[in-house]
């Protein structure tokens, strides 16, 4: 009975393990994905050797568009598009949805995690500027000049810091980020002399010295060296930075720096739309007083 019974379990498992295989496999592009990738490489002149992904469709909720994300990756690098489609699938919308019935800036806030994130001036200032940076990023070291100049003057704003480190274009930019993290585990003010060291001396860093760079840095600023090179080896301080990763993901952080001035976006670091954000929030305020 045994013997007879063998092969059909076998057969069993073979159809169970064949089931498994087909349902891990991803789904076939369906045909509005396949428009709206030729669509793409033919406005753009993208050949074969740039890849996109155009993810499945999903509704938004009544408002009759459909939502995709993009992915388009090259040897230089990658970039994600969140894209729009009218449910015919004739139209493609690129550019931000806002949702009427919502308060942006509320929504912003409450999907920043600002645990475990170094803070610069007063915790209990009433305008908060939230950095999304890659320490390798030119644009953020022109950020890190224009609010060393800025903040001075505003005692009634803090500055905390995430990391955003874009590995497909800065290769060191992930080590100067765990190497931030390292610091501000051992003395949380250090870390601020940390931001200031590694976007001074940006253009003498390199993927071949940034180790080097780092504990130098971290010996000048009297930190324990074997626990400082330990924790760069450390699992968790990689978890950290890819938990900041995450989480400038979920608020569509696309490029940096990404600042969240009270929840209000600004990308780049054109120092009066910074300005005119501060100065509208204390405005604000002041009025809300009266």
């Amino acid at each position: 009975m045994k013997n007879k019974l063998r092969p059909l379990a076998c057969l069993i498992f073979a159809m169970v393990a064949t089931s498994f295989t087909r349902a891990q496999q991803p789904a076939a592009p369906s045909p509005l994905q396949k428009n709206i990738e030729a669509y793409l490489r033919r406005s753009f002149a993208l050949g074969p050797d740039v890849q996109i992904n155009v993810a499945a469709p999903t509704e938004i909720g009544n408002s009759g568009l459909l939502e995709t994300n993009i992915d388009v990756k090259t040897e230089q690098g990658s970039d994600k598009v969140k894209m729009y489609i009218t449910k015919d699938g004739r139209y493609l919308l690129r550019g931000e949805l806002s949702d009427l019935s919502k308060d942006p800036l509320a929504e912003n806030t409450s999907r920043l995690d600002l645990s475990k994130s170094p803070v610069l001036g007063d915790p209990k200032a009433t305008v908060t500027i939230v950095e999304f940076a890659d320490f390798e990023c030119p644009v953020c070291r022109n950020l890190h000049d224009t609010l060393r100049g800025l903040l001075p003057n505003y005692p009634q704003v803090k500055l905390i810091f995430k990391d955003f480190p874009i590995d497909q274009i800065h290769p060191w930019a992930r080590t100067a980020s765990l190497a931030g993290r390292c610091t501000y585990q051992q003395e949380p003010a250090a870390f601020w002399k940390f931001y200031d060291f590694i976007y001074d001396k940006q253009d003498l860093v390199s993927a071949a010295n940034v180790y080097d760079k780092v504990v130098d840095f971290a010996s000048q600023a009297n930190l324990n060296q074997e626990a400082f090179k330990a924790c760069l080896a450390a699992p968790q301080t990689t978890a950290e930075v890819d938990a900041s990763l995450a989480n400038g993901n979920l608020l569509e952080v696309r490029s940096t720096p990404t600042l969240f001035i009270n929840g209000r976006r600004i990308v780049g670091a054109d120092p009066h739309g910074i300005q005119q954000y501060i100065d509208y929030e204390l405005a604000q305020q002041k009025s809300a007083k009266k």
